[in-house]
C-alpha cells in the first residue's frame, strides 16, 4: 500500500450502549490515546441504548483506535443483557470507515479488510464487511446483515451463506458480531425556505430525492402495482434523502437532507436544484446550513462550481474559494460559517504548532535571522519558489478577466488552477525543510554507548539524511515546473504584467538554485547510495537548464515592457 501520512478517514462506530456513561467513557478514552487520532463526537442515546462515537485521522492511527475501542467494548458490554429500541447484533453493532481525503474508497476497504482480520482474529468476534467492503451482494446492506438481530445470530452464523468474512463461524456470546465497512461520507444539510409551510417544504423534497414520491393517477390517487404495492416516481437527485419541516426557532420552513455521496450528486448541485425546484413552486431559497462537518473538497468543488458560472478563474485560493462557497448557497445566513469550526480537514490541524507560512513577513525574517540553523536556506528557497509560482498565478487570474478576453477566461483560469497547486506544496515544503533538518538533529543525539546504538544511530542519522535531500529536491522540481506557468504568462497573458512574470522567473531560479545546493551539501555523506546519486543527477540538470529559462523568460518580458 501508498504511503498514507497525509490521507485522513472518519471512522463512526456504534457501540450497543447508550446509558451508562461510566463504560462509554472508558471506551472513548481508547480513542483518545492514539496518536493521530481525534475525537470528534459523542453521541449517546437512551431509549435506543447505544452510542455513536465520530473519531478522524490518519488510516493507521483510526484502525489502531478502532480495534482498542472494539476491545474495551467487547470487555465491558454484555450483549446477553442488552436490551434497546435500536437494531443491534454486538457490543460494537457497526464500524463503518469513511474516506475524506488523500485516500480512496478502493485504499480505504484495505484498511477495513485489515481491522476486520484484526478484531476476528485478536478479540474472536466474527466480523462482516458491508457496502463498500462487502464481500457479496447479498451482504452489500447493513440491513440484511443484521436482521434477525442478535438473539437470532447463533443460528444465522451457521448457515453457509452467513458465514463470517473473518473468524469461524461461532457465535460470542457475550460480544456477539461486528459489521465493519466503508461509505461515503454523509452530510447533513438544511436548504432554508421562504415559507412557513412544511407541506410545501416537502414538495421540494420530494422533487429532488432520489426515492421521489409515490405515483398519483388523475383523480389523485395512489397508483399501485400488480402486487398492491405504491408505485413510487424517483426524484431528481441520487444519494439525496430529504424532507421538509418547519423550525420554529427560525421561523421558517427547511429542506432537511442527508447527503450521502457528495461525489454522485454534490452539494453545489444539491443546492441548486433546490433553488429550481423551489422556485417552480413559488417559493426562493434563502440560504442554507451544513449540520455537523463537511469534507473540505464538498466546499472548494462548490467554489469552483459558482466561479465557473460567471466566467471567472478558479485557480484562486482555497480561502477564497471557500468563501465563495459560503456566500453562494447562503451558509452563513441562520449562524456564522467558521470554516476551522465546520470543515473536518481544519478539525484535524495542529493549531499548536508554529508553522513558518503561518507567521508575518516580519516575524519569519526575524526567525530566520537568529541565532539557529533552521530556518535556513531551504525553506527560504522554498519560500522563493512559492514567490515565483504565486506571481505567475496572479497574471494568469489578472488575465482570465482582462477586458476583451472573455473568451479566455477558462485558458488562463487552468494556467492559475495550476499555479496553485504549485503554491500548496511548495507551502507545505517551506516547514518540512526545518522539520527535515530536526530529524538529522535528533539522530546524532541517539545514544552511541555500544556497538549497537552507534549502528542503529548511523542507520538514523542516514535514513533522516536522505530525507533531508529528498525535500528540497522536490522543492526543486516544482520551481523548475514553474518556469512554464512564467513563460506562458510572459508570452500570453496581460502585456500590463509581464514584468510580474519576470520576476516570478526570478524567483524560481533562485529556487532552484538554493535548493540545488542544500541536495548537494548533504548529499557528501551519502556517495553510496544509489536514490541519492540520481537525485544529484537530476539535480545538476535543472540547475544548469535554468539559468537559460531564466533569461529567456527576462527577455520576453523585457520585450513586452519596451
Amino acid at each position: 500500500m501508498k504511503d498514507f501520512k497525509h490521507a485522513i478517514i472518519e471512522c463512526v462506530p456504534n457501540f450497543s450502549e447508550g446509558r451508562n456513561m461510566g463504560i462509554i467513557k472508558q471506551i472513548t478514552d481508547e480513542v483518545e490515546k492514539v496518536e493521530g487520532v481525534r475525537l470528534l463526537d459523542v453521541d449517546p442515546g437512551k431509549a435506543t441504548n447505544r452510542t455513536v462515537v465520530t473519531f478522524v485521522g490518519n488510516p493507521y492511527a483510526v484502525i489502531d483506535a478502532a480495534f482498542l475501542a472494539i476491545k474495551k467494548a467487547g470487555e465491558l458490554i454484555d450483549m446477553r443483557t442488552h436490551t434497546g429500541e435500536h437494531p443491534r447484533m454486538g457490543a460494537t453493532d457497526v464500524c463503518p470507515l469513511i474516506p475524506i481525503s488523500g485516500i480512496s474508497v478502493e485504499e480505504t476497504v484495505e484498511f477495513a479488510r485489515m481491522l476486520g482480520k484484526r478484531v476476528a482474529e485478536e478479540l474472536h468476534i466474527p466480523v462482516y464487511h458491508y457496502e463498500h467492503a462487502a464481500s457479496a451482494d447479498h451482504r452489500r446492506n447493513l440491513a440484511d446483515i443484521r436482521s434477525g438481530e442478535y438473539e437470532g445470530f447463533a443460528a444465522k452464523i451457521l448457515k453457509p451463506e452467513w458465514k463470517p468474512d473473518h473468524g469461524h463461524p461461532v457465535f460470542n456470546e457475550k460480544s456477539g458480531a461486528t459489521v465493519i465497512g466503508v461509505r461515503e461520507f454523509l452530510i447533513a444539510y438544511n436548504v432554508n425556505l421562504n415559507t412557513t409551510s412544511t407541506r410545501r417544504a416537502n414538495a421540494v423534497a420530494f422533487d429532488i430525492r432520489e426515492k421521489g414520491r409515490q405515483k398519483k393517477d388523475a383523480n389523485g390517487k395512489i397508483v399501485k402495482d400488480a402486487s398492491g404495492e405504491p408505485v413510487w416516481e424517483p426524484g431528481l437527485l441520487k444519494s439525496v434523502k430529504a424532507i421538509g419541516w418547519f423550525i420554529e426557532e427560525y421561523g421558517v420552513a427547511q429542506i432537511s437532507v442527508n447527503l450521502t455521496n457528495m461525489h454522485v450528486t454534490p452539494l453545489h448541485v444539491l443546492f441548486d436544484t433546490a433553488c429550481e425546484r423551489a422556485a417552480a413552486r413559488g417559493m426562493r431559497v434563502t440560504g442554507s446550513e451544513i449540520v455537523g462537518l463537511v469534507p473540505l473538497e464538498a466546499m472548494l468543488e462548490a467554489g469552483k462550481y459558482f466561479l465557473r458560472k460567471q466566467n471567472r478563474s478558479i485557480g484562486v485560493g482555497e480561502a477564497e474559494l471557500i468563501r465563495i462557497a459560503v456566500k453562494s448557497m447562503g451558509l452563513d445566513e441562520l449562524a456564522p460559517f467558521d470554516p476551522k469550526k465546520k470543515i473536518i480537514e481544519y478539525q484535524l490541524e495542529d493549531n499548536s504548532a508554529k508553522k513558518l507560512v503561518d507567521m508575518s513577513l516580519t516575524r519569519f525574517a526575524h526567525e530566520t535571522s537568529g541565532e539557529t540553523p533552521a530556518p535556513g536556506g531551504g525553506s527560504i528557497a522554498a519560500y522563493c519558489g512559492v514567490l515565483g509560482a504565486a506571481l505567475g498565478t496572479m497574471v494568469a487570474n489578472l488575465s482570465s478577466h482582462k477586458k476583451g478576453w472573455d473568451d479566455r477566461w477558462e485558458e488562463f483560469s487552468n494556467y492559475a488552477e495550476k499555479g496553485q497547486e504549485l503554491i500548496k506544496e511548495m507551502l507545505f515544503l517551506v516547514d518540512e525543510d526545518t522539520n527535515a533538518y530536526n530529524k538529522i538533529m535528533a539522530a546524532y543525539g541517539l545514544p552511541k554507548a555500544t556497538d549497537a546504538e552507534k549502528a542503529a544511530r548511523k542507520a538514523a542519522i542516514d535514513t533522516a539524511t536522505v530525507y533531508a535531500i529528498q525535500i528540497p529536491f522536490r522543492t526543486m522540481e516544482l520551481a523548475f515546473e514553474s518556469f512554464n506557468l512564467a513563460k506562458e504568462m510572459a508570452l500570453k497573458g496581460n502585456p500590463n504584467c509581464a514584468s510580474d512574470a519576470g520576476v516570478g522567473a526570478l524567483c524560481a531560479r533562485a529556487a532552484v538554485k538554493g535548493t540545488y545546493l542544500n541536495v548537494i551539501t548533504n548529499a557528501k555523506s551519502l556517495k553510496d547510495n544509489a536514490e541519492v546519486v540520481a537525485i544529484v543527477e537530476q539535480s545538476e540538470k535543472m540547475n544548469a537548464a535554468c539559468d537559460h529559462l531564466e533569461k529567456e523568460i527576462w527577455d520576453i518580458a523585457l520585450q513586452k515592457m519596451k
